[in-house]
Protein backbone atom coordinates (compact mmCIF):
# COMPACT_ATOMS: atom_id res chain seq x y z
CA UNK A 1 0.00 0.00 0.00
CA UNK A 2 1.19 3.53 -0.73
CA UNK A 3 -0.04 7.01 0.14
CA UNK A 4 0.73 10.52 1.33
CA UNK A 5 3.62 11.65 3.54
CA UNK A 6 5.96 9.23 1.78
CA UNK A 7 4.04 6.22 3.07
CA UNK A 8 4.60 2.69 1.77
CA UNK A 9 3.24 -0.16 3.89
CA UNK A 10 4.14 -3.84 3.58
CA UNK A 11 2.50 -6.94 5.01
CA UNK A 12 3.77 -10.52 4.95
CA UNK A 13 0.95 -12.09 7.02
CA UNK A 14 -2.15 -11.38 4.97
CA UNK A 15 -2.75 -7.92 6.41
CA UNK A 16 -2.74 -8.79 10.14
CA UNK A 17 0.30 -6.56 10.66
CA UNK A 18 2.00 -3.88 8.57
CA UNK A 19 5.43 -2.29 8.51
CA UNK A 20 6.33 1.14 7.13
CA UNK A 21 9.03 0.80 4.46
CA UNK A 22 8.88 4.08 2.52
CA UNK A 23 12.09 5.76 1.25
CA UNK A 24 13.55 8.19 3.76
CA UNK A 25 13.99 10.98 1.21
CA UNK A 26 10.31 10.83 0.14
CA UNK A 27 8.76 11.73 3.51
CA UNK A 28 7.19 14.92 2.13
CA UNK A 29 5.93 13.36 -1.10
CA UNK A 30 2.73 11.59 -2.14
CA UNK A 31 2.94 8.04 -3.44
CA UNK A 32 0.05 7.28 -5.79
CA UNK A 33 1.06 4.07 -7.53
CA UNK A 34 3.05 1.00 -6.58
CA UNK A 35 3.64 -2.11 -8.70
CA UNK A 36 4.93 -5.16 -6.85
CA UNK A 37 6.28 -8.18 -8.73
CA UNK A 38 6.90 -10.45 -5.73
CA UNK A 39 7.71 -10.19 -2.02
CA UNK A 40 10.99 -8.37 -2.69
CA UNK A 41 10.70 -6.40 -5.94
CA UNK A 42 8.51 -3.30 -6.39
CA UNK A 43 8.39 0.03 -8.23
CA UNK A 44 6.67 3.07 -6.70
CA UNK A 45 5.70 6.48 -8.10
CA UNK A 46 5.34 9.82 -6.33
CA UNK A 47 3.27 12.55 -7.96
CA UNK A 48 3.61 16.28 -8.26
CA UNK A 49 4.98 19.08 -10.40
CA UNK A 50 8.65 19.18 -11.30
CA UNK A 51 10.96 17.15 -9.09
CA UNK A 52 8.11 15.87 -6.90
CA UNK A 53 7.41 13.30 -9.63
CA UNK A 54 9.80 10.44 -8.88
CA UNK A 55 10.15 6.68 -9.29
CA UNK A 56 11.73 4.39 -6.71
CA UNK A 57 12.61 0.70 -6.91
CA UNK A 58 13.36 -1.92 -4.27
CA UNK A 59 14.73 -5.45 -4.55
CA UNK A 60 14.74 -6.30 -0.83
CA UNK A 61 11.14 -5.83 0.27
CA UNK A 62 11.48 -2.11 1.00
CA UNK A 63 14.50 -2.22 3.31
CA UNK A 64 16.35 -0.08 0.77
CA UNK A 65 15.15 1.98 -2.20
CA UNK A 66 16.84 3.43 -5.27
CA UNK A 67 15.54 6.60 -6.88
CA UNK A 68 15.66 5.65 -10.56
CA UNK A 69 13.84 8.67 -12.00
CA UNK A 70 13.29 12.28 -10.96
CA UNK A 71 11.38 14.61 -13.24
CA UNK A 72 13.28 17.79 -14.09
CA UNK A 73 10.67 19.32 -16.42
CA UNK A 74 8.51 21.87 -14.58
CA UNK A 75 5.73 21.34 -17.14
CA UNK A 76 5.42 17.60 -16.44
CA UNK A 77 3.30 15.96 -13.72
CA UNK A 78 3.39 12.16 -13.55
CA UNK A 79 0.15 10.47 -12.44
CA UNK A 80 0.49 6.68 -12.59
CA UNK A 81 2.50 3.76 -13.92
CA UNK A 82 2.04 0.20 -15.16
CA UNK A 83 4.16 -2.79 -16.12
CA UNK A 84 3.33 -4.96 -19.12
CA UNK A 85 5.78 -7.59 -17.85
CA UNK A 86 8.66 -7.68 -15.37
CA UNK A 87 10.90 -5.63 -17.68
CA UNK A 88 8.69 -3.26 -19.65
CA UNK A 89 6.94 -0.45 -17.81
CA UNK A 90 5.34 2.90 -18.60
CA UNK A 91 4.58 6.04 -16.60
CA UNK A 92 2.12 8.74 -17.66
CA UNK A 93 2.48 12.51 -17.35
CA UNK A 94 -0.17 15.13 -17.97
CA UNK A 95 0.24 16.89 -21.33
CA UNK A 96 3.46 18.70 -22.10
CA UNK A 97 3.37 20.92 -25.20
CA UNK A 98 -0.13 19.67 -26.02
CA UNK A 99 0.43 15.91 -25.78
CA UNK A 100 0.48 13.38 -22.95
CA UNK A 101 4.02 12.31 -22.10
CA UNK A 102 5.09 8.67 -21.71
CA UNK A 103 8.11 7.53 -19.73
CA UNK A 104 9.35 4.00 -20.43
CA UNK A 105 11.65 1.38 -18.92
CA UNK A 106 12.96 -1.85 -20.45
CA UNK A 107 14.88 -3.12 -17.42
CA UNK A 108 12.29 -3.43 -14.67
CA UNK A 109 12.44 0.21 -13.61
CA UNK A 110 16.20 0.62 -13.17
CA UNK A 111 16.41 3.19 -15.99
CA UNK A 112 13.75 5.35 -17.68
CA UNK A 113 13.50 7.45 -20.84
CA UNK A 114 10.87 9.82 -22.26
CA UNK A 115 9.35 8.42 -25.46
CA UNK A 116 8.95 10.60 -28.56
CA UNK A 117 5.55 12.32 -28.72
CA UNK A 118 4.98 11.80 -32.47
CA UNK A 119 2.77 8.75 -31.88
CA UNK A 120 0.58 10.45 -29.27
CA UNK A 121 -2.68 12.13 -30.41
CA UNK A 122 -3.08 15.76 -29.34
CA UNK A 123 -4.66 16.41 -25.96
CA UNK A 124 -7.92 18.31 -25.69
CA UNK A 125 -8.00 21.73 -24.09
CA UNK A 126 -7.86 21.21 -20.32
CA UNK A 127 -7.42 17.43 -20.61
CA UNK A 128 -5.34 15.60 -18.00
CA UNK A 129 -5.23 12.34 -16.02
CA UNK A 130 -6.35 11.78 -12.43
CA UNK A 131 -3.78 10.37 -10.00
CA UNK A 132 -6.43 9.54 -7.39
CA UNK A 133 -6.04 5.75 -7.28
CA UNK A 134 -2.99 4.95 -9.39
CA UNK A 135 -5.21 3.33 -12.03
CA UNK A 136 -5.32 5.99 -14.73
CA UNK A 137 -2.72 3.88 -16.59
CA UNK A 138 -3.12 0.08 -16.72
CA UNK A 139 -2.16 -2.83 -18.95
CA UNK A 140 -3.41 -6.26 -19.98
CA UNK A 141 -2.32 -8.81 -22.56
CA UNK A 142 0.53 -6.71 -23.87
CA UNK A 143 -1.57 -3.57 -24.35
CA UNK A 144 -1.46 -0.36 -22.29
CA UNK A 145 -4.42 1.92 -21.62
CA UNK A 146 -4.78 5.30 -19.95
CA UNK A 147 -7.84 7.38 -19.09
CA UNK A 148 -8.47 11.11 -18.93
CA UNK A 149 -10.81 13.87 -17.84
CA UNK A 150 -10.70 17.61 -17.50
CA UNK A 151 -11.57 18.36 -21.13
CA UNK A 152 -14.72 18.30 -23.22
CA UNK A 153 -14.90 14.48 -23.16
CA UNK A 154 -13.38 11.70 -21.06
CA UNK A 155 -11.20 9.51 -23.25
CA UNK A 156 -9.24 6.25 -23.18
CA UNK A 157 -5.93 5.92 -25.03
CA UNK A 158 -4.47 2.52 -25.95
CA UNK A 159 -1.13 1.25 -27.24
CA UNK A 160 0.03 -2.14 -28.47
CA UNK A 161 3.69 -1.29 -29.08
CA UNK A 162 5.05 -0.49 -25.61
CA UNK A 163 3.82 3.09 -25.66
CA UNK A 164 5.34 4.29 -28.92
CA UNK A 165 2.01 4.92 -30.70
CA UNK A 166 -1.51 5.43 -29.33
CA UNK A 167 -5.07 5.47 -30.54
CA UNK A 168 -7.83 7.23 -28.62
CA UNK A 169 -11.55 6.63 -28.03
CA UNK A 170 -14.19 8.83 -26.45
CA UNK A 171 -16.33 7.53 -23.59
CA UNK A 172 -19.79 8.48 -22.28
CA UNK A 173 -18.48 9.33 -18.80
CA UNK A 174 -19.00 13.09 -18.23
CA UNK A 175 -15.88 15.24 -18.19
CA UNK A 176 -15.03 18.66 -16.81
CA UNK A 177 -12.49 20.58 -14.70
CA UNK A 178 -12.77 18.03 -11.86
CA UNK A 179 -14.64 15.26 -13.68
CA UNK A 180 -13.79 12.34 -15.90
CA UNK A 181 -12.40 8.81 -15.59
CA UNK A 182 -10.60 8.22 -12.29
CA UNK A 183 -10.19 4.43 -12.41
CA UNK A 184 -9.53 1.97 -15.22
CA UNK A 185 -9.00 -1.80 -15.36
CA UNK A 186 -8.81 -4.46 -18.09
CA UNK A 187 -9.35 -8.18 -17.68
CA UNK A 188 -7.76 -8.77 -21.10
CA UNK A 189 -7.07 -6.50 -24.10
CA UNK A 190 -10.78 -6.39 -24.96
CA UNK A 191 -12.80 -6.30 -21.72
CA UNK A 192 -12.35 -3.07 -19.79
CA UNK A 193 -14.03 -1.05 -17.04
CA UNK A 194 -13.92 2.68 -16.40
CA UNK A 195 -15.31 4.58 -13.42
CA UNK A 196 -15.26 8.18 -12.35
CA UNK A 197 -17.45 11.21 -11.88
CA UNK A 198 -16.68 14.50 -10.16
CA UNK A 199 -14.84 14.26 -6.84
CA UNK A 200 -16.34 17.61 -5.76
CA UNK A 201 -19.85 16.06 -6.04
CA UNK A 202 -19.20 12.55 -4.66
CA UNK A 203 -22.87 11.64 -4.13
CA UNK A 204 -23.91 12.11 -7.77
CA UNK A 205 -22.46 10.46 -10.88
CA UNK A 206 -25.41 9.13 -12.92
CA UNK A 207 -23.20 8.13 -15.88
CA UNK A 208 -20.03 7.46 -13.92
CA UNK A 209 -19.22 3.97 -15.24
CA UNK A 210 -18.60 2.54 -18.71
CA UNK A 211 -17.55 -0.75 -20.28
CA UNK A 212 -15.81 -1.96 -23.42
CA UNK A 213 -15.86 -5.43 -24.93
CA UNK A 214 -13.57 -4.75 -27.85
CA UNK A 215 -10.96 -2.49 -26.26
CA UNK A 216 -12.01 0.36 -28.53
CA UNK A 217 -15.64 1.47 -28.12
CA UNK A 218 -17.24 2.35 -24.77
CA UNK A 219 -20.85 2.27 -23.58
CA UNK A 220 -22.29 3.63 -20.35
CA UNK A 221 -23.27 1.10 -17.69
CA UNK A 222 -27.01 0.37 -17.66
CA UNK A 223 -27.05 0.61 -13.87
CA UNK A 224 -23.91 2.46 -12.68
CA UNK A 225 -22.95 3.00 -9.03
CA UNK A 226 -24.58 6.43 -9.34
CA UNK A 227 -21.89 8.12 -7.26
CA UNK A 228 -18.27 9.14 -7.77
CA UNK A 229 -15.91 6.16 -7.85
CA UNK A 230 -12.12 6.49 -7.96
CA UNK A 231 -11.01 2.85 -8.27
CA UNK A 232 -12.16 -0.28 -10.09
CA UNK A 233 -10.78 -3.81 -10.38
CA UNK A 234 -11.65 -7.11 -12.00
CA UNK A 235 -11.89 -10.10 -9.65
CA UNK A 236 -12.25 -13.04 -11.99
CA UNK A 237 -15.68 -12.57 -13.59
CA UNK A 238 -16.69 -10.16 -10.83
CA UNK A 239 -15.68 -6.51 -10.53
CA UNK A 240 -15.48 -4.03 -7.68
CA UNK A 241 -15.61 -0.23 -7.65
CA UNK A 242 -14.72 1.96 -4.67
CA UNK A 243 -15.07 5.59 -3.68
CA UNK A 244 -15.56 7.88 -0.69
CA UNK A 245 -19.27 7.01 -0.34
CA UNK A 246 -19.11 3.23 -0.72
CA UNK A 247 -18.20 0.14 -2.72
CA UNK A 248 -20.09 -1.63 -5.48
CA UNK A 249 -20.09 -5.09 -7.05
CA UNK A 250 -20.80 -6.13 -10.65
CA UNK A 251 -21.30 -9.72 -11.78
CA UNK A 252 -22.13 -8.97 -15.42
CA UNK A 253 -18.99 -7.32 -16.75
CA UNK A 254 -19.70 -3.84 -15.42
CA UNK A 255 -23.15 -3.34 -16.95
CA UNK A 256 -24.96 -3.25 -13.60
CA UNK A 257 -23.62 -2.43 -10.15
CA UNK A 258 -25.01 -2.87 -6.63
CA UNK A 259 -23.80 -1.32 -3.39
CA UNK A 260 -22.44 -3.74 -0.77
CA UNK A 261 -20.52 -1.42 1.58
CA UNK A 262 -20.73 2.23 2.67
CA UNK A 263 -17.16 2.71 3.89
CA UNK A 264 -14.76 5.18 2.28
CA UNK A 265 -12.00 3.86 0.01
CA UNK A 266 -9.88 5.45 -2.72
CA UNK A 267 -8.26 2.49 -4.44
CA UNK A 268 -8.79 -1.24 -4.99
CA UNK A 269 -6.60 -3.99 -6.43
CA UNK A 270 -7.19 -7.73 -6.76
CA UNK A 271 -4.54 -10.46 -6.88
CA UNK A 272 -5.36 -14.16 -7.12
CA UNK A 273 -8.12 -14.83 -4.57
CA UNK A 274 -7.89 -11.55 -2.63
CA UNK A 275 -8.86 -7.92 -3.16
CA UNK A 276 -7.35 -5.05 -1.18
CA UNK A 277 -8.94 -1.62 -0.74
CA UNK A 278 -7.29 1.43 0.82
CA UNK A 279 -8.50 4.86 1.83
CA UNK A 280 -7.99 7.95 3.93
CA UNK A 281 -6.41 7.85 7.40
CA UNK A 282 -4.74 4.52 6.69
CA UNK A 283 -7.95 2.54 6.19
CA UNK A 284 -7.26 -0.88 4.63
CA UNK A 285 -9.68 -3.76 3.95
CA UNK A 286 -9.31 -7.25 2.54
CA UNK A 287 -11.91 -9.26 0.66
CA UNK A 288 -11.23 -12.95 0.07
CA UNK A 289 -13.00 -15.10 -2.50
CA UNK A 290 -13.73 -18.67 -1.35
CA UNK A 291 -11.88 -21.31 -3.37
Amino acid sequence: MAGSAGTILRTIDGGRSWSSVGPADAAQLQFRDIEAFDARHAVALTIGSGTDSRIYTTSDGGRTWSRTFQNEDAAAFYDCLTFLDHRHGLALSDPVDGRFRILATRDGGRTWSVLPSAGMPPALDGEFAFAASGTCLVSAGGRAFFATGGGATARVFSSGDLGRTWRVATTPIPSGPSAGIYGLDFRDPHHGLAVGGDYTIPASAPSGAAVTRDGRSWTVATSPPGEYRSGVAWFGRLAFAVGPTGSDLSSDGGLTWRRFDTGSFDAVACVRHTCWASGEQGRVARLTHPH
